[in-house]
Parts: C-alpha cells; sequence; structure tokens
C-alpha cells in the first residue's frame, strides 16, 4: 500500500487551522504541523496547538521561533492596543491594527523550506477572504502569487521534480460553514484559542474582532461556543 503524501500544515491554535488541519487528515494527507512563536501578545495559542497536533496525532509538529516584536507595527506584536468592541462595519474598513506586516508571507516561506526538506509538495494554510477581508495576505490573489513564485525559488521546482500546491481549503467559507465542517471532521473547538487577548489563563476577552467574528460563526451555526470567556460580547 503507498504510503500517504506528506503535507505541511500551518498549525496556529485557532479554529480556522486547526480545521484546516482535519481537513489534510481527511483528504489522505500526512501531515506536519508548524507554529509559530513570533512574538505575539497572544502566545497562549501555542499551547492549543500542541494540544490539537497531539489530539491529531502528527507525524511531526515544529515551533519556529521568529521575532516580529523587533519591527513592531501592530497590536498583536508591538504597543499599539488590540480594539475591542468594534462594528461588524468598523471590521470591514481597511486593514485593522492587529495585521502582522508580512506575517502569512514569512510563514508560508517557513513552510515553504520544510517541505522542500520534506521532499513533499504541498502545504495547507487556514486564510479566508470572507469573513474578514481585511488582511492583505489572506486574498486569493496573494495565494496564486506565492505559489507561483515558490515553484521558481526551489530546487525542485527548478529542476521540475515536483510542483508545489497551496491548499486554501477555507478560503471562500463563512465562519459558520468552517465550523459546520470542522465538527462534521471532530475538530474539539474546546482546545482552540482565537481570541487576540486572551487572560493569563488562556480565557477569550470576547470582544476583539476574532472573539466577534468566532462568536458570531457559532451563533449562525446555531451552535455554542465551547471555548472559555472572561465575557462574551
Amino acid at each position: 500500500m503507498a504510503a500517504s503524501p506528506k503535507a505541511v500544515v500551518l498549525l496556529s491554535g485557532g479554529l480556522d487551522s486547526a480545521t484546516v488541519l482535519a481537513i489534510a487528515k481527511n483528504r489522505g494527507f500526512d501531515p506536519h504541523a508548524i507554529t509559530f512563536r513570533y512574538g505575539q501578545k497572544h502566545h497562549f495559542e501555542i499551547n492549543c496547538a500542541r494540544q490539537i497536533a497531539a489530539l491529531a496525532e502528527v507525524r511531526e509538529h515544529v515551533i519556529a521561533e521568529i521575532d516580529l516584536k523587533m519591527f513592531g507595527g501592530s497590536a498583536l506584536t508591538g504597543d499599539l492596543a488590540v480594539p475591542k468592541g468594534r462594528s461588524e462595519a468598523d471590521m470591514g474598513a481597511g486593514i485593522p491594527v492587529t495585521y502582522v506586516p508580512a506575517r502569512n508571507t514569512i510563514f508560508l516561506s517557513f513552510a515553504l523550506a520544510w517541505a522542500e526538506v520534506l521532499d513533499c509538495q504541498d502545504i495547507f494554510i487556514g486564510v479566508n477572504a470572507v469573513d474578514y477581508s481585511g488582511y492583505p495576505d489572506c486574498r486569493p490573489e496573494y495565494i496564486e502569487a506565492y505559489q507561483k513564485m515558490a515553484n521558481l525559488a526551489t530546487r525542485s521546482g527548478v529542476e521540475g521534480k515536483t510542483r508545489l500546491t497551496i491548499h486554501t481549503p477555507l478560503i471562500h467559507l463563512s465562519k459558520a460553514d468552517i465550523i459546520r465542517k470542522g465538527l462534521a471532521l471532530g475538530v474539539d473547538y474546546s482546545q482552540t484559542s482565537t481570541c487576540y487577548d486572551p487572560s493569563p489563563e488562556g480565557l477569550a476577552c470576547g470582544a476583539c474582532d476574532a472573539c466577534q467574528l468566532r462568536l458570531k460563526g457559532f451563533a449562525e451555526a446555531g451552535l455554542a461556543d465551547p471555548a472559555g470567556y472572561v465575557k462574551r460580547a
């Protein structure tokens, strides 16, 4: 029997990435998960990523260390405050201060390097352009451009041995649809952390953009969010 093809899965510890990991497994891939400690304030998500990877029995899970605090420029890595209680209109207007400059480009570069070492041609990432279109590195055209670049930038691509594919199975789904898909695949969302500003114990704030979108998704799916909250919006 042929071995399952390997895939590198970007695993933050949040709702979307946990769903993507389940999708990769369901599609018959042998996932190798990569999580980033990049100086984010909400580093509690790294603990969640460890738990999710263990529950999914991934073959290998690495924590990559990158210090993006040296640049700042984001409410997630610098001195800017995490916005709370914003309306949907506010969330959809412009690029939010929680955008981390070039984050997905950096993350995908690490994933690309590992994929080449693993001799695999598939990367999974949980970007989404529906519920939250403010991040420029979550758009389909960005992923398409990055994939084209990746196949020009690696030895395996130049030699024609493999052609890399970046899978974005959530990119056109609403948060409610993502949750439904994940539950159908057995994802335990109580193990995930989405909040940008959790308490020291890991309780979600309930008011940041990420919390509001998550709670809205569960409500639209007709379900209660199993995550712990300090206060729900």
